[in-house]
């Protein structure tokens, strides 16, 4: 059973924090986690790439010349593939990216996620970061206070002011606890938790 330091905002240490080990001391499978960061990202893809084949390209309606007698390859449309200006032969069409993964499967891989920032003695416990207005070098003081440069920030519910001003900070990223996903944990070296968000993923994943 994982037992972690909860700090304030100015890394003042403030308790401690009992971390469930079924969600944040599993087994880490590099082939899962793979699967389901692919299985992100290819959703994400617009996947609204075209190109026009044959029967998409206007005009070539009329045959270019006869069939016999001219000398020339017999020819039955200008927009041949063959032709310049011509269609294009298996050319990409608009299409999904997406699969499908199982939900026990999703939910194991951020499990194993969060094991291994807790396994890398990469996760931070908060208590909370408290703004009294939107100013973004307050949040960047709090974070080199707490020596963050690159790092997933979670909150238990949305918090604007902390959002607004944190958003023109380069390598910070603000989610809510229940959008937490496994391909923006793995993405940033550091991860940090309100310790009430942690509690509220650690009920959602057990």
């Amino acid at each position: 059973m994982a037992l972690v330091k909860v700090y304030d905002q100015t890394k003042k240490e403030v308790g401690e924090l009992t971390l469930a080990p079924e969600v944040f001391e599993v087994t880490v499978k590099p082939e899962i986690l793979n699967l389901v960061v692919r299985a992100q990202r290819a959703k994400s893809r617009a996947g609204t790439h075209a190109v026009k084949n044959r029967s998409a390209v206007r005009g070539g309606g009329a045959k270019p010349w006869r069939q016999k007698g001219t000398g020339r390859a017999r020819a039955g449309t200008i927009r041949s593939p063959l032709w310049r200006g011509g269609g294009t032969v298996f050319g990409p069409q608009v299409r999904s990216y997406e699969f499908k993964v199982n939900k026990k499967v999703r939910k194991l891989a951020l499990r194993m996620a969060l094991s291994s920032r807790v396994a890398e003695d990469t996760m931070m416990v908060v208590d909370s970061i408290n703004l009294k207005e939107v100013k973004t070098k307050a949040v960047a003081e709090i974070l080199k206070n707490l020596g963050l440069r690159k790092a997933l920030i979670v909150l238990p519910d949305e918090d604007t002011v902390l959002r607004l001003s944190a958003r023109n900070i380069p390598g910070i990223t603000i989610l809510q606890q229940d959008m937490l996903n496994v391909y923006d944990v793995l993405r940033h070296p550091q991860l940090v938790m309100f310790q009430d968000a942690a509690k509220a993923v650690e009920e959602r994943l057990k």
